[in-house]
């Protein structure tokens, strides 16, 4: 959630500032800002809405000077509104301050400054801290003691990035990304390599526990304790630098339409045997992930126990925090994490860190946090997914997971990944189906996904795809649970789709269709077999049926894709959420 960037160097500011904030839209956010240093002012300029609408509205992009920060907030303390956007002031107008995160003993450290003296304008947590540095300045006149000072202060997980009136630019992380981009005359502070990748593929990966002081063109990084830190640049891969729609009419759909490619890169056979060597070699094995890569876990769970023999458990990440006993001493921790970034994933990995567990991720984003905290990592390899709706990084990750499993039982499934990859263009090529089929979504207020088997974890991502993409009610049910509870709520008002290939779930699955038509609903059959119960059907190819997880999941995101656009939604940014979501 949320961007910050911050330029130092010879150029207009304000024009790249913006131009970072826009390749970063996908994170999510509500409101947009800047702060601009101009002879010895600091002007802020910020308002609610997109980066496009507030740099017309307010002439974002022509604001002088040369050095800057920018921001896209994401309403975490405060309501979404013009005074809770960033960047802040502090009380004296020298000082301005952009911050994701949260700072969770906000309310002590504002008493406290109130006490000084210190009026607020907004709600946020980020206008506390910015005033806490204000005090810390005016106590020592020195940038590095006050950071120091404030950092020591502060609780939470957090970045952030401040201008001083004198043009020096700070920026401190805790459990937060932070990026330094490098270029001749020029820095780039971010939070994502997307801020600077169109300027510069030069990067400094700031560690945990750092922080960063730009003034006069010359960079120091230091840790937490105030010692100095060498500078280590890396080349940032320039794929990050292609998201561009193309003749896409959205980056969700450019993304779904990859798929036949992405699933033929991900992971590379060194990485597959290394992570599979480890597994083998566990005492006790998890695996966790949020959201869509949680979907993903569960699949491991079919996959693992039915091939290789394997017992691995599930976690959902943000429920570990409540139960972190069952992480095992010595035991082996699998995370699934699109952006590396995501903040109850890294706070499952400290905990299970705690337990002297091994780490082995399975990411998108190579240099990210969560990388820097795994044993072993593995590369999803699929490209920048900029759609907040996750579609060929799942597809990325099952492989993964079949790719693993298949190793560990010594090549023992018929792993046609080609095959895979053309079923998925099959069903992409012809999507008028579909296309009809989303514009009855248009009234629809519940739907319910049904799955049995290693298909239940499938019918949990098609209804997370639905929520995100189209605001529906979307629930899946496991198939065999319909007389516990759930035929309760199957009537003429309500469509069901049915996750049914033909293999040794099928015909289970198709009576528990039967009960449901009796119902009076609209059965959505997802299969390569049509069949009289089905109200419509939507084909897929024929494949060994080990596979079908990969591409019956594909109809239904071209599904909540179309039926987003009937309901006059945004399929790449859906409201309330984040790419990456960096705070509990």
């Amino acid at each position: 959630m949320c961007s910050i960037i911050g330029y130092s160097g010879k150029k207009d500011a304000a024009p790249i500032l913006v131009r970072s904030l826009e390749k970063m839209e996908y994170r999510g956010y509500d409101s947009v800002g800047l702060a601009i240093k101009n002879d010895s002012l600091i002007n802020v300029k910020k308002d609610i809405g997109k980066v496009s609408e507030v740099k017309h509205s307010l002439n974002l992009d022509k604001m002088p000077g040369k050095i800057g920060i920018g921001h896209t907030r994401w309403a975490t303390h405060g309501e979404v509104s013009k005074k809770n956007a960033h960047p802040h002031y502090s009380n004296s107008g020298n000082i301005a301050i952009a911050h994701n995160g949260i700072i969770e003993n906000f309310q002590q450290l504002k008493n406290e400054l109130e006490l000084d003296g210190f009026k607020f304008e907004s709600d946020t947590d980020t206008e506390v801290l910015v005033n806490l540095i204000q005090k810390n300045f005016d106590e020592t006149a020195n940038i590095k003691e006050t950071i120091s000072k404030t950092i020591s202060k502060l609780q939470g997980h957090y970045t952030f990035v401040v201008i001083f009136e004198d043009g020096t630019l700070a920026a401190a992380r805790f459990h937060e990304p932070l990026i330094i981009g490098v270029e001749k005359n020029s820095y780039y502070i971010s939070s994502d390599v997307l801020g600077f990748i169109e300027k510069t593929d030069d990067a400094i990966y700031i560690d945990n526990e750092n922080f960063v002081i730009i003034n006069d063109h010359n960079l120091d990084i230091f840790d937490f304790k105030g010692n100095s830190i060498k500078p280590n640049i890396t080349k940032v891969s320039k794929e990050f630098a292609d998201v561009y729609k193309g003749d896409y009419a959205h980056f969700t759909l450019k993304e779904i339409s990859e798929q036949p490619k992405t699933v033929l890169q991900a992971g590379n056979d060194t990485q597959i045997k290394e992570i599979s060597e480890m597994i083998s070699k566990a005492q006790d094995l998890y695996i966790t992930g949020s959201g869509t890569s949680y979907n993903a876990a569960r699949i491991s769970k079919f996959l693992f126990s039915n091939f290789a023999k394997v017992k691995i458990e599930p976690i959902i990440s943000s429920e570990l925090p409540f139960s972190p006993d069952s992480i095992e001493e010595n035991s082996t921790l699998m995370t699934i994490s699109q952006s590396g970034e995501s903040a109850d994933v890294l706070d499952a990995v400290r905990i299970a860190k705690e337990s002297n567990s091994k780490i082995l991720s399975i990411i998108n984003h190579p240099n990210s946090s969560l990388s820097q905290e795994s044993d072993l990592v593995i590369n999803l390899n699929c490209g920048p997914e900029i759609g907040v709706a996750a579609t060929k990084s799942f597809t990325s990750q099952l492989v993964i997971l079949y790719k693993i499993t298949n190793k560990m039982c010594n090549e023992c499934m018929n792993l046609d990944l080609d095959k895979a990859s053309q079923s998925i263009s099959t069903i992409l090529k012809d999507d008028s189906k579909i296309k009809k089929l989303a514009n009855d979504f248009k009234e629809i207020s519940d739907i319910y996904v049904l799955g049995r088997g290693i298909h239940f974890p499938i019918a949990k991502e098609a209804a997370l795809k639905l929520k995100e993409l189209t605001y529906i009610h979307a629930e899946a049910i496991p198939a065999g649970e319909l007389k516990h509870g759930p035929l309760a709520l199957m009537d003429s008002n309500v469509y069901v789709i049915i996750i049914n290939p033909n293999d040794s779930t099928y015909q289970d699955t198709l009576n528990s269709a039967n009960e449901i038509k009796t119902r009076g609903a609209k059965i959505i059959g997802v299969s390569n077999q049509n069949n009289e119960v089905y109200d419509f059907w939507i084909e897929i190819p024929v494949i060994d049926e080990t596979l079908y997880p990969l591409i019956e999941i594909v109809p239904i995101q071209l599904l909540a894709y179309y039926a987003a656009l009937a309901k006059n939604t945004d399929p790449d940014y859906p409201r309330n959420l984040a790419k990456s979501v960096t705070v509990e």
